[in-house]
Formats: C-alpha cells, sequence, structure tokens
C-alpha cells in the first residue's frame, strides 16, 4: 500500500492527562495515572446530545477533540474511520438484561447508542462533518484494520483522515469473555501528501513471519494497557511521542502481521 503521512496524534491514558503529561507518559518519562474511569465532556457536542452521549462515544470523543482543534478551521470535515473491537459493552449489558425483564422496556436513548456507529454519528453532529465515514470492529485485530481502513479512505480521496481506536471496560459478566481492565484510546490524522504538520510517514505491509509483536513501549505502560486490544497502538504512539523512526508490527488476522515502517520526519 502506498504510504501516507501522520500530522498528529493523541491518545487518553488517564482522566487528569493533558496533552503534555501524555506525551510524557508515551516517552516513559511518568507513570501512566491510575484510573479505570472515563470522565471526559465533549465541548462540540450540544447539552442534549452531551447528557445521552455514552462512555464509549466519551472515550473516542477524547482523543478527537484533540486532534479537532488544533487542525485549521478550514480542514476540520475529515472522513473519519471509528474503530472498536467490540463496541460499547456497557449498553450491550443493559439492552440485553432489560430484555429479561417481563415489561421489557428499552429506551430510545439506549437504542440509538447501542448500535456501532454511534460515536461517528454524535462526531458528525459535534463536527458538522459531511465526509465519509467508517465504523468497524475486528475483535483483536482492530488498530490494523482500523489504520488499513484509515490508509484507504486517505489514498483513494487523495487528503486527510481522522482515525479514532477505542475500548471501554465491560461490565460483568462481559468482562469474563472480555476482560478489559482499563479504558484507552488514540486518534491519528493520516494524510495522503506531506504537509507542513506532517510527523511522519507511514507504510504498511501484510507480512506471514512468526515474528513477535514491538515493544518500544515503556515496559510500565504495556503492562497497564495490556489487557485492552486497542493499546496494540501504543509502539506506534510511544514511537511518535519519541520522534524515533520503527519498524513495528501489530496483529491483522491469526495468523498474520501487519508490518508499520514509520519514519519520522524533522
Amino acid at each position: 500500500m502506498s504510504p501516507v503521512y501522520i500530522d498528529d496524534f493523541s491518545a487518553y491514558l488517564g482522566a487528569d492527562c493533558d496533552r503534555d503529561s501524555t506525551l510524557a507518559i508515551l516517552r516513559g518519562e511518568q507513570p501512566a495515572p491510575e484510573t479505570d474511569k472515563v470522565d471526559f465532556k465533549p465541548s462540540l457536542l450540544p447539552p442534549n446530545e452531551r447528557r445521552r452521549a455514552s462512555e464509549s462515544v466519551r472515550l473516542a470523543f477524547s482523543v478527537c477533540e484533540a486532534l479537532y482543534f488544533a487542525l485549521p478551521e478550514d480542514a476540520r470535515d475529515l472522513p473519519s474511520v471509528f474503530a472498536s473491537s467490540g463496541g460499547d459493552y456497557r449498553i450491550f449489558d443493559t439492552v440485553c438484561r432489560s430484555l429479561l425483564e417481563q415489561q421489557r422496556q428499552i429506551s430510545p436513548t439506549l437504542f440509538h447508542n447501542s448500535v456501532h456507529n454511534a460515536a461517528a454519528g454524535y462526531w458528525s453532529i459535534a463536527s458538522a462533518a459531511r465526509s465519509a465515514s467508517s465504523s468497524i470492529a475486528a475483535g483483536d485485530f482492530t488498530v490494523a484494520m482500523g489504520l488499513l481502513e484509515a490508509m484507504a479512505q486517505c489514498l483513494s480521496a487523495p487528503g486527510r483522515c481522522l482515525l479514532a481506536c477505542y475500548d471501554i471496560c465491560p461490565p460483568a459478566p462481559l468482562n469474563q469473555v472480555r476482560p478489559i481492565s482499563r479504558p484507552f484510546a488514540f486518534g491519528l490524522i493520516l494524510n495522503a501528501q506531506r504537509s507542513a504538520a506532517s510527523r511522519a510517514r507511514l507504510t504498511l505491509r501484510f507480512d506471514k513471519s512468526s515474528e513477535s509483536e514491538s515493544t518500544i513501549a515503556a515496559e510500565f505502560l504495556r503492562s497497564a494497557f495490556a489487557s485492552n486490544p486497542i493499546a496494540r497502538g501504543l509502539d506506534l504512539l510511544s514511537a511518535l511521542a519519541l520522534r524515533t523512526s520503527a519498524t513495528l508490527t501489530v496483529p491483522a488476522s491469526a495468523g498474520q502481521n501487519l508490518e508499520l515502517s514509520l519514519e519520522c520526519l524533522s
């Protein structure tokens, strides 16, 4: 696949992390905060939508808004890709429990938040985006599939694309089959052309070798977010924060990796 450029990136490592502390954590200079609660209030959403937004939507917005406000106003109507390994587990749990009750009453808010493209829908309202958007779920391979989809969006209609990858913690009993202990999210602005804002050049290719995943991210980071499949983007984020060129791998299927060649730009 032809290369693209990474113009900007963001990550959610905890409720109290601003951009500077996020970069310091990704560089391994300070520990990640110990929290499993998403306490982000989307500033772009109107009050009614903000009240209805679920935890999963708020997590996605935490990385999208950080990138949105860094863009020039005339560049904010972006194609987008929203990638979550399983969607809004807490909403699914509530809906399933409601179906077991005699009345079986499900509120319209719960219902419209249950669809996998809920975050994309809220984002289109918040950003007034009119461009194409995709919402995908690929289990443990979601980071690789999200990158592929976002790069395809960039290259099919050359320009920028917003990628948001995110996963919240499932409640019991879902956490027995999907044991995610900490929420995690990251966002990228990809660009088909190099711009003045470009931080790195990214090339992807499939690799059937049995090489293990790369380990650029600090050990405490990999340990803290090990249970979250979206944290497979940590090495990419850490390399960007460290401004280090690297060849990384993330799993793309049961027998295949996606190799990421990252060339950081001066």
